[in-house]
């Protein structure tokens, strides 16, 4: 309650705005801003780090319905060469909840992330994750020294993520003690077992809530299964990394991805799908060390 009184008192002052701290998330920074260029910024997206801090950045960027948390075992074996970030999106995790979900906007919180961090960064995204990084290379390219793209096309998709979210509204939380409760329930939703486990990691079990702003994820669900208008090209190296047994990088969306990044390369990962990082997390890892490792010219 006081920090919400704080918040909304500060927000009163011309001059003043709050910023949250990645590591104490309830304890508000107060930042003065300059007169002139002021704006109500977001607070700064949630990440985690790992690594020491003199080697390479890399910012891992999940996709819909994750969080950076997602990503922490393979970020962690990637730290001993890199210095590796995640982050939760905005209305994922503990990042902030807003009223639309957009790729410009993902880009431009990405974007001001790296400013605090001091750029450019190598990136790597999947799926919706993977969208938000194309779309800032696309934008802003000074900030983006190479991108990895996980099973992601710069297209839009026609399926729907919509019944999801309406399973995940229909557990019962009063009834969930643990993970497992609340897997049971997606499952007699008719949700697969694999989505069950990855969806319940962004359950909040002592708040009985999710961590998931689902309001407007359903609202913005046609921005986030479209790509932006954008007529730029981003020439840095890119690697669209896809699962050999997933259909949503075809062979047919080529010319459409060299339009956007002429120096795109195209690699399959055998026996994976869409969650290639999930299904063979060894395989993706050695992928990532491999291209992210090349000297940059």
């Amino acid at each position: 309650m006081f920090l919400k009184e704080l918040r909304q008192t500060l927000c009163l002052v011309r001059n003043v705005t709050i910023k949250h701290s990645h590591h104490f998330t309830n304890l508000p920074t107060i930042v003065l801003a300059e007169p002139d260029n002021f704006r109500y910024p977001l607070p700064m997206l949630n990440y985690s780090e790992f690594g020491e801090k003199d080697r390479p950045p890399v910012i891992i960027v999940h996709g819909l319905y994750g969080s950076g948390r997602n990503w922490g075992v393979i970020a962690k074996r990637l730290s001993d060469s890199f210095r590796v970030y995640t982050v939760d999106q905005r209305n994922h995790g503990l990042s902030p909840r807003t009223t639309t979900h957009s790729y410009p906007e993902m880009a431009a919180d990405l974007a001001d992330l790296i400013a605090h961090l001091g750029g450019p960064v190598q990136l790597v995204g999947h799926s919706m994750g993977g969208k938000a990084v194309m779309t800032l290379a696309l934008t802003q390219p000074e900030l983006v020294s190479r991108m990895v793209i996980a099973d992601i096309a710069p297209v839009a998709y026609t399926h729907s993520q919509l019944p999801y979210i309406h399973a995940m509204r229909a557990v019962d939380l009063s009834r969930v003690a643990r993970r497992s409760d609340a897997e049971a329930q997606l499952a007699a939703l008719g949700v697969e077992t694999a989505l069950c486990s990855f969806f319940t990691q962004s359950l909040d079990i002592q708040e009985k809530r999710w961590r998931l702003n689902l309001d407007t994820l359903e609202r913005d669900m046609d921005k986030i299964m479209g790509f932006p208008e954008i007529t730029s090209q981003y020439d840095g190296a890119t690697l669209f990394l896809s699962g050999a047994n997933s259909d949503y990088v075809q062979s047919g969306q080529r010319d459409t991805i060299k339009g956007f990044f002429p120096n795109a390369h195209f690699a399959k990962l055998k026996d994976a799908g869409h969650w290639l990082h999930a299904d063979q997390p060894r395989a993706f890892e050695a992928a990532l060390r491999n291209f992210l490792a090349v000297p940059q010219g």
